[in-house]
């Protein structure tokens, strides 16, 4: 079964969802497909905001600054520059499509301030901002005639010109590598569909879930780097993981972020003895930055054993809470956890991913006709440390640029081939060795929290490395022996994912930014991209 579009989007939060809109008005055939329901997307869970220069007492070079400084070094100033110069245009077109931030009683839009910005210029629709939009733009895709969405599909693979040769498709003489579309499995059919286009665009999201504790949703598994990569596209700066220091702990795959904000109001981290701890590791104590509190709470843990610290937030009355952080404070309750009397047990999960699929300013990569937007993608904006509320500005504003490029791309290529080779199963079998996926998946994950964390060392680098690779001999050979399923699908993509972040932590010999290493803990003068590149067959 095939069918045929002008472009392909795999994923369907902010980033897919602007380019597809942009192209639509364009005038192409868009389909977006999309593994979950189409509101099931990172964008979907992000809390905080979006941060763009929208104030007269705001400026773009202090933008540019803020974020250079954050990034340490290994942001591109030039498409820094680029972003933050285009957001308020961007933000004016969420507007138009409902987006309605909160304002001040005034009247003026509310303006938050968050960890390394030095002006407030984060936008927001109360703590559900991430909500809000994606609810906008998909009341204005449903609207829009040109654009199909495919529910329940999981991408597979990538189409390339080269791949379809070794399948009997003929290339022209002297063409060149190119994207003509991809394979998706159609999850309630039970089959794999041929995509044929000569655009794709990754907005699949970030790998949260190649970690034992996460913020990201179920969904983030990887697969538009992992698809990239199989398709020999450049990767960069995997290493570079932002890990947010309080996530609520439980008994669940689930953690729920624990603001920031609640340290700003005189909460206390404390350790299993119940000691505050911070002090010793930072004189600014538990007001210290992101990246070193995670560090401090991680090297707690692993002297300790416990499987969590505490945040002492007793200070407060039941009644301060529910005024000041009712959303944080309805959560922990629902744990059994009452934040004006109990302490609540935390622990630091990965939050999102600076590196990614290799993209110029305008979402191209180095394979003809393939394009990446949002966390997905490395375009040089977030460096080695992402600043807050960077990311959905990144995702809007690279969306529009690449929905201009891809127009001019299609107005001089060539168009898909009628026909392209199917998917063939041949004569496997359903899987009756499935608990090998959910064994597999647990000791992945495990494998990445403990030695490829927050803090690292070659050791514990090359320890999971050794790891790593029979987990990916199992689970290609698991591939290659039995129909493919949404669960293999993305155990394969995350072990692809676990070994390039892996990978690149060996080939950066310095600690910078969100990397940081034991064994080379100064930075080196020179700031350097990792890159990683799969041989072409």
């Amino acid at each position: 079964m095939q069918e045929n579009y002008d472009v392909l989007v795999a994923g369907s939060g902010i980033a897919g969802l602007s380019f597809a809109l942009n192209m639509a008005s364009a005038g192409a055939k868009v389909c977006i497909i999309t593994k979950k329901d189409r509101a099931e997307s990172n964008t979907n869970y992000a809390q905080g905001g979006i941060a763009a220069v929208t104030s007269s007492s705001d400026d773009v070079e202090l933008h540019v600054k803020d974020t250079l400084v954050a990034g340490d070094g290994l942001c591109k100033e030039s498409l820094v520059r680029i972003i933050v110069e285009e957001g308020p245009a961007r933000i004016q077109e969420l507007m138009q499509l409902g987006v309605q931030f909160s304002q001040l009683d005034d009247g003026r839009v509310s303006l938050h301030r968050e960890g390394g910005h030095s002006k407030r210029r984060i936008l927001h629709v109360a703590d559900l901002t991430g909500r809000a939009i994606e609810q906008a733009l998909l009341a204005a895709v449903a609207a829009h005639d040109k654009i199909v969405v495919r529910e329940h599909c999981h991408v597979v693979d990538l189409i390339t010109a080269r791949k379809a040769a070794f399948n009997g498709y003929p290339m022209e003489g002297g063409e060149g590598n190119r994207i003509l579309g991809l394979y998706a499995l159609d999850a309630i059919q039970q089959k794999v569909i041929t995509f044929a286009a000569p655009v794709v665009t990754l907005a699949t999201g970030g790998v949260g879930q190649v970690y034992l504790y996460s913020t990201n949703p179920a969904i983030a598994t990887g697969d538009g780097i992992a698809m990239a990569y199989r398709a020999s596209v450049e990767i960069r700066n995997m290493e570079c993981i932002q890990f947010h220091p309080t996530a609520l702990y439980s008994n669940t795959d689930e953690r729920f972020l624990i603001s920031e904000a609640v340290r700003g109001e005189g909460a206390i981290l404390r350790n299993q003895l119940g000691k505050a701890f911070m002090s010793r590791y930072d004189a600014r104590a538990d007001l210290a930055p992101r990246d070193i509190v995670a560090r401090a709470i991680d090297s707690e843990m692993k002297q300790s054993g416990a499987k969590h610290v505490w945040l002492d937030m007793t200070n407060r009355s039941s009644e301060d809470l529910q005024k000041l952080f009712p959303t944080i404070y309805s959560a922990c309750m629902k744990q059994g956890v009452d934040p004006a009397k109990d302490w609540i047990p935390v622990v630091p999960a990965m939050h999102y991913m600076c590196g990614g699929v290799a993209t110029d300013a305008n979402g191209a990569t180095g394979l003809a006709g393939l394009f990446a937007c949002g966390e997905v993608a490395c375009t040089g904006l977030h460096g080695a440390n992402r600043l807050a509320s960077n990311s959905l500005l990144e995702a809007v504003v690279m969306a529009h640029r690449a929905a201009s490029a891809v127009s001019n791309y299609l107005q001089a290529t060539t168009p898909p081939p009628v026909k392209l080779p199917e998917w063939i199963d041949g004569d496997l079998q359903d899987s009756d060795e499935r608990v090998i996926l959910s064994h597999n998946l647990d000791e992945l994950k495990r494998t990445m929290w403990d030695y490829v964390g927050i803090v690292r060392s070659t050791k514990r680098l090359n320890r999971a490395a050794r790891r790593i690779k029979h987990l990916r001999h199992e689970i290609d050979e698991y591939y290659w022996n039995f129909k493919v399923e949404p669960g293999l699908l993305e155990l394969r993509n995350l072990v692809t994912v676990a070994d390039l972040i892996i990978t690149s932590a060996l080939q950066r010999k310095e600690s910078r930014g969100l990397h940081y290493t034991l064994d080379y803990p100064n930075k080196l003068p020179c700031a350097m991209d990792t890159i990683i590149r799969r041989r072409e067959a």
